[in-house]
């Protein structure tokens, strides 16, 4: 009687282990990962000062969960370089020109991919500031001068190659909106409420690209 219980154990945790072994496997069949770079051009929107657009950069990579044959979700997790420059900066900063700010930027976008390659996406996005602008602060005579979290929508259009020994590779253009106050201080000259707007091209890598 032992015998046939330790038997019907086994076979049922065999049984409970093959299903779970199978339904994480499904899971990873249709995840991707990848790696992406590129250039932003950043600015603030309804600022106080007058500013005007500001290259930089972004890193990072990049996890592609696949709904069906056309849809899937894609997030990513970049460190970008973003702020603006001014175009008076003696007027409320001092001499500064460029107003810095790094961010981790995560993106949780639904895509829309055709058999082609062509893609369109659009979604949320969350930042998490990683570097202030210490100096701007300092002319403020304020601790920190952005807010340490950012959100907002962003949404985009982009190619990826579907065959060949080029498979995987992608090119991509995306535009964020914020929708919260970039702004962490008080002053009497300078109001907090300006919103970052970031346009993006990347290049991308998508590695063991699923059917």
């Amino acid at each position: 009687m032992k015998k046939l219980v330790v038997f019907a154990f086994i076979l049922l945790s065999t049984q409970a282990f093959s299903q779970e072994q199978g339904f994480f496997g499904k899971m990873l069949s249709r995840t991707s990962f990848g790696l992406k770079a590129g250039g932003n051009y950043s600015n603030f929107v309804d600022a106080a000062f007058e500013t005007e657009g500001l290259p930089g950069f972004h890193v990072g990579g990049m996890i592609n969960f696949k709904l069906s044959e056309r849809f899937s979700i894609q997030q990513d997790f970049l460190y970008s370089t973003q702020g603006a420059k001014l175009k008076n900066p003696g007027l409320f900063f001092g001499q500064k020109e460029n107003i810095e700010l790094a961010y981790m930027s995560v993106p949780i976008l639904l895509r829309y991919q055709t058999a082609g390659g062509l893609f369109l996406e659009a979604g949320p996005q969350a930042n998490m500031l990683i570097t202030d602008d210490e100096d701007f602060a300092g002319y403020l005579g304020v601790e920190k001068f952005a807010d340490k979290v950012d959100a907002g929508i962003a949404g985009g259009l982009g190619y990826e190659f579907q065959k060949g020994p080029v498979r995987g590779l992608g090119i991509s253009a995306r535009y964020y909106m914020g929708f919260m106050d970039v702004g962490k201080f008080t002053s009497a000259s300078v109001k907090p409420d300006f919103k970052n707007s970031v346009a993006q091209v990347s290049i991308s890598y998508v590695f063991g690209k699923k059917n």
